[in-house]
């Protein structure tokens, strides 16, 4: 009984102390922390915002507002492919770039997967549902004028408790009707991280 009880209170202590190792400290975050070397929240804000600022300073959306009487192009944001060796959750990424095309009112931006298809499924609804004065109509729909597609690789250098990261993250803005290719943005990071 006296050994059971021991090994009880030396299980608890171990916790305890264990336990005790463990802080948690809130942060703002637009603080830059890289704990691991890994992608991280700053990474993924930091590449939208120097990707929508090259995309929103670059000669197309001239040629296209010169082209259409000053109207302000509609895109959508497609599939951002994660091709690098880390987990890296795209849908992230392309919500910091969503919201840094909003954040700069120079062009629209229309919903577009899995949340449209989500909207027009309350659409739908509304059809057999909402009174007629309310509900919303088919076919009027803000069409896209172009589309955001792009991918995020890595190359990783690595040498017993040293690595270099290498991240490349490239977006393509496609013209919907001619599938024409109107620009082409890159943003480029590397991390020296070392155990």
């Amino acid at each position: 009984m006296k050994r059971i009880l021991f090994n009880l209170f030396f299980i608890g202590s171990i916790s305890m102390i264990v336990s005790a190792c463990h802080t948690v400290k809130r942060v703002d975050t637009d603080t830059t922390i890289d704990v691991s070397g890994k992608w991280n929240d700053v990474d993924s804000r930091l590449t939208a915002e120097a990707l929508t600022e090259q995309l929103l300073n670059d000669q197309w959306l001239k040629t296209f507002m010169g082209q259409n009487s000053g109207k302000k192009p509609v895109i959508i944001v497609g599939f951002v492919v994660n091709k690098s060796h880390e987990h890296i959750e795209a849908e992230t990424f392309m919500k910091d770039l969503e919201k840094a095309i909003v954040k700069s009112k120079k062009t629209r931006l229309v919903q577009g997967g899995e949340k449209r298809e989500a909207i027009r499924a309350e659409k739908a609804d509304q059809q057999n549902n909402a009174s007629v004065s309310t509900m919303k109509k088919w076919g009027l729909e803000v069409g896209a004028d172009f589309m955001i597609q792009g991918s995020i690789n890595t190359i990783v250098d690595a040498y017993k408790r040293k690595k270099v990261v290498y991240y490349q993250v490239n977006l393509e803005l496609t013209n919907i009707e001619t599938s024409e290719v109107v620009w082409i943005g890159e943003k480029k990071i590397k991390k020296y991280v070392k155990n």
